[in-house]
């Protein structure tokens, strides 16, 4: 890929820093490449309250990439007066404050210890609570809903986890679970770049009220579907739905809430997504068991359809358009689409073709093979497009670069462990120890809260701290640390042992995920920090579709060799079948068949958590050979009036 002299992707437009050769102004950090950026204290710390959040399973577009989005003073959104000016922290001849999708997202603070300008004849005892001439009443009508919306997203995300085993037992498809989930982030991760671009084009009302309208109807379907495959074909929808109204939920609210207040709304965003998440976790089995698997769904429905017509009603119209409003097609000239659709088929052929190698059909069935050819195929063509599209969805040369690249392979894996353990510990609890979807369930609530107060906790570390390695090596260790306690583990020991075996890879997720965002970020040039953390999200929901993908790859195959090996008697090939096509049939098995299959799963999931562990080393070498600067003191700064 073309770069410019400070290895900026060419095509950008790169502001001043101090570059090699030349001594970093006072209160500028220099990154270990010699790239100056103007991180404060207070920026950070803003950014520290911010932070996306750490649990697995699904997450939205941070609203901190949203403040990246150019927004210009348009005739529908600015109003008159200074006071205007000052809420949309615009000045005249002071164009390069703008933010748009180069600018950094830790951009130099002013000089008002808000963050904005006071303005003359402005009283400092009037401060701007909401941008776009929002009344508080408006505001928190419409953050109710964007709230509520992402409550259900992440519950939805959690249930899978305790209930997977009991849908796809009902459906006789139990070799076929990782699909529920892999569909659903598939689509998530694909779609999400598109749809924050396309709402700067056409807005971001339509397009929220549209991907509602796609998770509601898609999530009724799931209630009703009668075939494992229609069931799929509906978590792929909803994989649509969920994470572009959350992605466009954190957009809206930036459009809505000044820089300097956002953390204060994103930690609400946080608080609702620990709180879904550890609920969905709990209540998915005990659903599953008590009202029946469908009721999961059914229930999510009527919140979303409300939620769809209040927010068509709440929603300013022209909210987030950049310029004149644009069609589909001209949005989509501006937006690499190529690359995204490159990416999607190859990533979703290569899931294909692992999951149905040697576990649905043999390695050398005709379609496995094409499946694997066509990832052949896209994949080396996705990277010739990245490498020549003037605006690509993963620049190459950020994977080149030390410690950027290091961060975000790092990052992803943390992501593809997190999901491997989440997706496959509530198989050990029902295959292995015969527990009930409740209680399975209920096993998932700590790790979960743990992964989220964690998460909190270590953004607001490093901003006391101010260095940056530590949440890293921490995150990694405990990762090994939590992956080697799954692969230890046995069968006959106290229950609360297989609790506290998750806490350590929680612990890690909470430390891994927020310390790498602020890490990637601080060891970037301005220019490139928005592209670094589209960059770092992308890579992190790769991880954990390949999470899901891979250890079901793992789990089914060696499950097959392990039953073959295992399972003897006159009834072997019917046990075979039975214990492949439904979990529950394991408890219901009658001795000697129903040990043999307990010791197959047991077997298979030490291997899969054996994977696991390999890949934490793999993440911890990535982490210790890392040098990264301490953050910058905090500034204390004299107050200036704007005239």
């Amino acid at each position: 890929m073309p770069t410019s002299a400070n290895g900026a992707t060419s095509g950008v437009n790169p502001v001043s820093v101090s570059g090699p050769g030349r001594p970093p102004r006072y209160g500028q950090h220099v990154d270990v490449s010699g790239h100056a950026t103007s991180h404060d204290a207070p920026d950070i710390d803003m950014l520290s309250r911010s932070l996306p959040p750490s649990g697995p399973i699904l997450e939205p577009e941070p609203a901190n990439l949203a403040t990246l989005r150019l927004r210009p003073a348009t005739p529908n959104q600015a109003s008159t007066g200074r006071i205007r000016d000052c809420e949309r922290g615009v000045r005249d001849g002071d164009a390069h404050d703008a933010a748009s999708e180069r600018s950094p997202l830790l951009s130099p603070r002013s000089s008002s210890p808000r963050g904005l300008p006071t303005c003359s004849g402005l009283s400092e005892s009037e401060p701007v609570l909401f941008l776009n001439g929002t009344s508080r009443s408006s505001f928190w009508f419409i953050f109710s809903q964007l709230l509520t919306v992402q409550f259900i997203g992440c519950f939805d995300g959690t249930i899978m986890a305790s209930s997977h085993p009991v849908i796809t037992s009902y459906f006789g498809a139990a070799n076929s679970a990782s699909w529920l989930s892999t569909a659903f982030l598939l689509t998530s991760t694909a779609f999400q770049p598109l749809l924050g671009r396309l709402s700067d084009a056409m807005g971001r009302k339509p397009l929220f009220l549209g991907t509602l309208a796609i998770f509601a109807l898609a999530t009724l379907a799931c209630a009703l579907a009668n075939s494992i495959e229609t069931f799929v074909v509906a978590r792929a929808f909803c994989g649509l739905g969920a994470g572009g109204s959350m992605t466009l939920g954190s957009i809206i609210t930036s459009d809505l809430v000044p820089v300097e207040r956002r953390g204060a709304y994103q930690s609400y965003m946080n608080m609702s997504y620990g709180v879904s998440s550890a609920l969905g976790a709990a209540v998915g089995g005990a659903m599953a068991e008590a009202l029946g698997w469908r009721w999961e769904f059914g229930v999510q429905v009527p919140p979303l359809v409300i939620c769809l017509l209040i927010s068509a009603v709440a929603i300013p119209n022209g909210l987030g358009v950049v310029g004149e409003t644009k069609t589909i097609m001209q949005a989509l000239r501006e937006f690499d689409a190529k690359g995204s659709v490159l990416l999607t088929v190859s990533i979703s052929f290569l899931i294909l073709g692992l999951n149905l190698g040697g576990n649905v059909m043999p390695w050398s069935h005709p379609f496995v093979v094409a499946s694997l050819t066509v990832f052949a195929v896209c994949f080396p063509a996705f990277l010739w497009i990245e490498s020549r599209v003037a605006k690509p969805i993963m620049p190459l040369h950020l994977l080149r670069q030390t410690p950027r690249a290091n961060l975000i392979f790092s990052n992803s894996i943390a992501a593809l462990l997190s999901n491997a353990i989440f997706f496959n510990i509530p198989l050990y609890f029902q295959a292995v120890l015969l527990m009930s979807a409740t209680d399975s369930g209920l096993r998932l609530v700590l790790p979960t809260l743990v992964s989220a107060a964690f998460g909190v906790v270590t953004g607001f570390a490093i901003t006391w701290t101010r260095r940056l390695k530590w949440p890293l090596v921490c995150g990694a260790v405990a990762y090994l640390a939590g992956t080697v306690c799954l692969f230890c583990m046995r069968r006959n020991l106290h229950s609360a042992a297989y609790v506290l075996a998750l806490v350590p890879s929680s612990i890690g997720s909470g430390f891994q995920f927020p310390g790498g965002f602020m890490a990637v970020l601080a060891s970037s040039p301005q220019s490139e920090q928005a592209v670094v953390s589209s960059t770092l999200i992308l890579w992190r929901s790769l991880g954990m579709v390949l999470g899901i993908a891979v250890s079901s790859l793992l789990l089914q195959n060696a499950l097959v060799f392990y039953l073959d090996g295992f399972v003897s008697g006159d009834l072997r090939e019917s046990v075979i079948r039975q214990a492949r096509a439904s979990v529950e049939a394991v408890a219901q098995l009658d001795d000697p068949y129903k040990e043999q299959v307990i010791r197959a799963y047991e077997a298979s999931l030490r291997l899969t958590f054996g994977f696991c562990v390999l890949m934490a080393v793999v993440a911890t070498a990535f982490i210790f050979p890392l040098k990264l600067k301490r953050l910058p003191a905090r500034k204390y700064v004299k107050k200036t009036e704007v005239k």
